[in-house]
């Protein structure tokens, strides 16, 4: 069957109808074609319903073909006015005096320190929210006179030292807020109890569930690649489209068709199940090379490039990268993402075969072990890095630093 000029039915209309052609588990997914014929009339005006942005530009280029009632074009589509050249500028009706009253109404409401529009007010809103109800309960406060003084200087270092605070010069601030050091240690520790997101509070996000791709599970001295493809259903085609292709009564068009869709789904799943080797594949390359990561833990990663592990199983990096996007897999050391794996090593003659990962891991490692009243310089961490072989350069180590969010040393020094 063909439309009016003798083409084809449409490309997209035949992409939609290839979901037809596969069954599950052995079953039908749909019904005999007895109906094929007026499935394949109706599809050329539903393949322009689903692609459609313009219609009258559609229907200019794709006219209806004989011998098929053309669907009738949306009203819409041939009176669309033409897009005005200016937009129309909204006037507000309120003056910035009106807003900022408007403000203050929100960041009253619950919980103290929404509406505001930094750090600093969000955590002054909270601040004086508490010594309103101090203010409220202070006959039943039995300490109401102390906390009452470490609100009052958490409310001036928030106010005007919160970039001292970061920096932890805790003795200018105690010299300027004319306090102890001691008081504004007190007031610190208040302040960390505030919330500087209060709104996050109803906003949780769910806790993702992962299920695991593939497991690599040990029998013996042997690691083995188990696959997890127990729930996915065993794809196969449908009986009844290929004897439509053999059927006398169907004219050559639909013949046709339904031969081009029935390759298609032997390449599909053909296709899916090359990934899934594919992906064994990489699987059994990573055993190979990061058995000490799996019996030792994750001190022991190894760096591993996608593109050697694609020259070692015979396939282009990025069919490498394909196939390990968004798979999971559980080890005795926990669940990782298979990209994990893969990390850049350290360059230097003896830190060649050190994961990028693991150099990260021992640069924190030597900051959370740190005195904090005299932390580690970058150089520093540089030299100790290479006494232990791993050939680095402080600006190496700088770089880590800041992408681990660490502070520098300055920031981190507590002055006692």
């Amino acid at each position: 069957m063909t439309s009016g000029d003798g083409s084809a039915p449409a490309l997209s209309t035949l992409e939609t109808e290839a979901s037809e052609v596969l069954g599950a588990n052995g079953d039908s997914v749909t019904s005999e074609m007895t109906g094929l014929a007026e499935t394949m009339q109706s599809a050329p005006w539903e393949t322009a319903k689903a692609h459609t942005y313009e219609p009258s530009a559609l229907l200019e280029a794709s006219p209806p073909s004989s011998g098929m009632a053309a669907a009738p074009a949306p009203a819409a589509a041939s009176a669309t006015p033409a897009p005005s050249s200016k937009r129309p500028v909204y006037q507000p009706k309120f003056t910035p005096s009106d807003l900022a009253a408007a403000l203050d109404v929100v960041r009253q409401l619950d919980p103290p320190g929404v509406g505001c529009r930094d750090l600093r007010e969000c955590l002054l809103s909270q601040l004086r929210y508490h010594q309103h109800q101090l203010a409220l309960h202070k006959n039943s406060e039995k300490n109401g006179n102390g906390t009452a003084q470490v609100l009052e200087d958490a409310v001036a270092i928030v106010d005007q030292h919160l970039r001292a605070l970061q920096n932890k010069q805790h003795k200018e601030i105690a010299k300027t807020i004319s306090r102890p050091v001691e008081a504004v240690q007190q007031a610190l520790d208040y302040i960390r109890t505030l919330d500087p997101r209060p709104g996050l509070r109803y906003n949780k996000v769910q806790a993702r569930l992962i299920e695991p791709d593939v497991a690599f599970v040990k029998h013996g001295d042997e690691w083995l690649v188990l696959m997890n493809d127990e729930d996915l259903p065993q794809l196969r085609l449908n009986p009844a489209y290929k004897r439509l292709i053999t059927r006398e009564g169907n004219d050559k068009n639909t013949r046709d068709y339904v031969k081009e869709r029935y390759k298609s789904a032997i390449q599909l799943i053909k296709n899916i199940e090359q990934r899934k080797q594919t992906i064994t594949k990489v699987c059994y390359s990573i055993v190979m090379r990061q058995g000490d990561f799996l019996e030792q833990g994750i001190d022991y990663l190894k760096p591993m490039m996608i593109k050697e592990v694609a020259e070692e199983i015979g396939v282009h990096p990025s069919t490498v990268s394909r196939a390990v996007a968004n798979k999971y897999v559980h080890t005795p050391q926990g669940v990782f993402e298979l990209r994990y794996f893969f990390s850049e090593s350290v360059q230097g003659p003896e830190g060649g075969n050190t994961s990028l990962l693991i150099l990260k891991r021992r640069v924190k490692k030597l900051i959370d072990e740190e005195d904090t009243s005299r932390p580690l310089t970058d150089e520093q961490i540089t030299r100790i890095l290479q006494s232990q072989g791993i050939q680095v350069t402080r600006r190496t180590v700088a770089k880590y630093r800041e992408d681990m969010r660490i502070p520098s040393t300055h920031q981190r020094r507590v002055r006692k």
